[in-house]
């Protein structure tokens, strides 16, 4: 079992940045592929993108790419999602999520209960 709590959401001004965290419980986070969703008000959920167990790969939703970055700290069971150049697409409400096997789709075993993101123009 592992549970997520996502934290450092907020307001941010078009092109700025923010940093959201995913703390997770549990012995075996390190052994989880963690993910990264998004779902803006009226829309489904989609995914941005994910991080292997060990951090060496990542794979990014191509309206992202070279804005955000995923990262991880195993030693502290937390996953990061690091988002620049924002803009008011990017406003939704934020969700991380653990995965057994890394890939595209990333099928998930566990969610956070989300964070919001708001972007202002």
């Amino acid at each position: 079992q592992v549970q997520l709590v996502e934290s450092g959401g907020g307001l941010v001004q078009a092109g700025g940045s923010l940093r959201l965290s995913c703390a997770a419980s549990g012995r075996t986070f390190s052994s989880y592929a963690m993910g990264w969703f998004r779902q803006a008000p009226g829309k489904e959920r989609e995914f941005v993108g994910v991080i292997s167990w060990s951090g060496g790969r990542t794979y990014y939703t191509d309206s992202v790419k070279g804005r955000f970055t995923i990262s991880r700290d195993n030693a502290k069971n937390t996953v990061y999602l690091q988002m620049n150049s924002v803009n008011p697409e990017d406003t939704a409400v934020y969700y991380c999520a653990a995965g057994r096997v890394y890939g595209f789709p990333f099928i998930t075993d566990y969610w956070g209960q989300g964070t919001q993101v708001t972007v202002s123009s």
